[in-house]
């Protein structure tokens, strides 16, 4: 363990730029007139109810940042999903939109608890616990109940009979969705993916299926979006388009489909018996797709370069577009376009860039998202505006393994493939290079983009200037001993085993060539990370001040794996800022 001395623990402080805060999380009351969301317009992330259309907002303290919320189908409670001290672990608490009678109804202890549904036209909130348990909680009678235990399993839903529910189970890029007769306990396979629905009645399946290259939506066997034909995938014509996520109405009219269309832009369809409409967005990237119980208010989040997150609505037909709590574009955005690289063994690779005014080359920062099945899109990126505006571009690339672009392009970094993902890393850079829009280089990431930082840093020593990790791993067999169990059964598909793959990892561990890297290092974690638990940056700090090497250590009190807390955020903003400004201009 590292003496406190030789880290920067640091505080809260005043100044908190609007760039950091935004909304999220939206739940409708059940007639679509009063809206709930998260938002740390206050500091920390908490639940704040206010009329759609209405600028009166209220906020509800619950002690600790909250991530998400959901309003029941009845009207008289908020499920709301809190992260005590930063960390993965998460509990679930109940509240009465005025903010009265607060308390705790899953999450207990150890555990953790996440995937809150209310059950439509039921005071049933169904949730998952350390994924290994499917619960059930009547709100009115009090009663908890453990309707299915399993390996992996994340319940999905429950038919309106409560013999049946549907449930996801497996690890990382191996799911699958299973009807289980709650009663005889017998299981079927419906689909491979991770999001279901039962119809109203409980007679058919609504479900997005990842059995294909790309994603579908069917209803049991009938195609709704997604597949081959050209009217069902919207975007560029040639371009990768995937159906992202949906939401269907309490009364089955009206499905909403979230597309996920060039690159990682949104695109939104509203489905119904007579055809289907398109929802024109207020934002480039949307998700959190909710309708109001009565199906005449669909609510979402939508975001974009130098626009916060923020909290929208429409009507049930698509109109009257309306802003619940979102902020417009900040002056002086610059907002990025998209390319197109050719990594080292011919694969197309897409990035996002950003550059300053003027012509290159410009010092650049390549920025690598986490996940890794998870996508950089036109989102808003405080950190990348103020980069760019001070004279410094930003590539963010979706290397190998991220989702939105299909099935092969997702699993192409698995195991003993995590190599070519590395080699993604440096064909970034030579791009950059190539097309004269690049001098001196940096590298940054979080999460598994912190990892892949380190891993790239110490592979291709001579390629980079400076580096952030930000709550990377850094060795996978301490990765795999600390980390929560259930993350780490999750994780091995992805990764591989820690014992049958041990040597395989061990390679593949920046923490073993470390004597390799040359760049000065910002190293970055919360202190209650245990995702990716604070001994992988500590590893790092101590290796890197046994040899000498240039770097700093900033450590987050009271943050986990997320920060959470505006003023950490900003400060985070304002030491990175500083530390690549040293480093690429100077």
């Amino acid at each position: 363990m590292l003496d406190r001395a030789d880290v920067t623990l640091l505080p809260a402080f005043s100044l908190l730029p609007a760039a950091v805060a935004g909304s999220w999380s939206p739940a409708l009351s059940p007639d679509g007139r009063h809206a709930a969301y998260v938002s740390d317009r206050d500091g920390m992330p908490a639940v704040w109810v206010q009329p759609v259309g209405g600028e009166l907002a209220f906020p509800i303290a619950l002690g600790h940042p909250v991530s998400a919320v959901a309003w029941s189908s009845g009207g008289g409670w908020l499920a709301c999903q809190l992260a005590p001290g930063g960390g993965p672990r998460q509990e679930v608490w109940l509240v009465r939109p005025d903010g009265s009678d607060p308390h705790q109804v899953a999450g207990f202890g150890a555990d953790t608890a996440d995937d809150m549904r209310w059950l439509p036209g039921r005071p049933v909130l169904a949730l998952t616990e350390n994924l290994t348990s499917a619960v059930l909680i009547d709100v009115v009678s009090g009663t908890r109940t453990v309707v299915s235990t399993g390996d992996l399993i994340s319940l999905r839903d429950v038919d309106p009979s409560g013999r049946f529910a549907l449930l996801r189970q497996g690890p990382r890029g191996a799911r699958v969705i299973l009807l289980e007769d709650l009663i005889s306990g017998t299981t079927k396979q419906v689909a491979r993916g991770e999001q279901a629905v039962f119809a109203p009645g409980g007679d058919s399946v609504y479900v997005r299926d990842e059995e294909g290259e790309f994603p579908v939506l069917r209803r049991d066997d009938v195609v709704l979006a997604g597949g081959p034909a050209p009217a069902r995938r919207p975007g560029p014509a040639g371009e990768p388009s995937e159906v992202e996520s949906f939401a269907v109405t309490a009364d089955g009219r009206t499905v909403a489909v979230l597309w996920n269309v060039r690159g990682g832009e949104s695109a939104l369809e509203l489905l119904t018996s007579g055809g289907s409409r398109t929802v024109p967005l207020p934002g480039p990237v949307v998700s959190g797709l909710t309708w109001s119980h009565d199906g005449s208010t669909l609510a979402f989040t939508a975001e974009g370069p130098g626009q916060p997150h923020g909290v929208w609505a429409c009507d049930s037909d698509g109109t009257n577009l309306r802003a619940v709590s979102a902020e417009p574009p900040g002056d002086g955005t610059v907002r990025p376009t998209l390319e197109k690289v050719t990594a080292h063994d011919g694969l197309t690779l897409t990035g996002w860039l950003f550059t300053p005014p003027g012509d290159g080359p410009h010092p650049a920062v390549v920025w690598l998202h986490g996940g890794p099945e998870a996508q950089e899109r036109p989102g808003h990126g405080p950190l990348f505006q103020a980069l760019v505006r001070r004279g410094i571009a930003v590539f963010a690339p979706n290397v190998r393994g991220s989702s939105g672009f299909g099935r092969s392009f997702v699993n192409a970094d698995n195991g003993p493939l995590r190599y070519d993902a590395i080699e993604d890393v440096r064909s970034c850079v030579r791009h950059l290079r190539d097309s004269g829009l690049a001098g001196r280089v940096g590298l940054m990431g979080r999460s598994y983009g912190g990892y892949l930082t380190l891993a790239a840093l110490c592979a291709f020593p001579a390629l980079f200037e400076v580096g952030v990790d930000i709550c990377g791993m850094s060795n996978f067999q301490t990765f795999y001993r600390h980390t929560e169990p259930w993350i780490a059964a999750a994780a091995i598909s992805k990764y591989g085993d820690p014992v049958t793959d041990a040597a395989l990892l061990h390679d593949l561990s920046p923490i073993h060539q470390i004597d390799r890297l040359r760049a000065p290092l910002l190293v970055v974690h919360g202190e209650n990370d245990t995702n990716v638990p604070v001994i992988e940056a500590e590893q790092v700090v101590a290796a890197l001040a046994a040899r000498g090497l240039p770097h700093r250590y900033l450590l987050f009190p009271g943050e986990g794996h997320e920060l959470l807390h505006q003023t950490s955020r900003a400060t985070f903003l304002r030491e990175t800022l500083d530390w690549l400004t040293e480093h690429l201009l100077t």
